[in-house]
């Protein structure tokens, strides 16, 4: 059995997370010992780690609610999984392409500065007028942004 603080050092979640967590019924509400505090067993730390891992690839919270939906029934056909995986994986292509657009944007603003004044520096214009940029990245961005 595991206090919070042993579970969070074992998966790398933070206390609070795990807590948030347990709200949100991700992880199941754990047992309690007689002083009240929370105690987990390998189960809560093997789907903790599923979820920071899942986490850490970019799916969303509703996304892994579903994900581990599924894990519960191992028989049934994986189809659900593998569309939320490739949903994952198209969001992702689509970051990437987005990321791209600002890496080259940057680089042109950075190119372009002359290394002269505030005044005169392509970086801080192109920052206060998007019309001096070549792509439209707050198009691309505000998916982003709005998250």
């Amino acid at each position: 059995m595991l206090s919070i603080g042993k579970l969070s050092g074992l998966t790398g979640v933070k206390v609070p997370t795990i807590r948030y967590y347990e709200q949100i019924g991700l992880l199941p509400k754990p047992e309690r010992n007689e002083g009240g505090q929370r105690i987990y067993n390998n189960t809560s730390r093997e789907r903790l780690n599923f979820i920071r891992h899942a986490r850490e690839l970019g799916f969303p919270l509703e996304d892994i609610r579903e994900l581990l939906a599924l894990s519960d029934n191992p028989d049934q056909s994986c189809d659900a999984i593998d569309a939320i995986a490739k949903r994952q994986l198209a969001e992702v292509e689509h970051r990437l392409v987005r990321l791209n657009a600002l890496h080259k944007e940057l680089e042109r603003m950075i190119v372009q500065c002359t290394c002269g004044t505030v005044q005169t520096c392509r970086v801080i214009q192109v920052l206060g007028d998007h019309r001096l940029c070549t792509a439209d990245h707050q198009k691309i961005m505000s998916h982003d942004i709005d998250q």
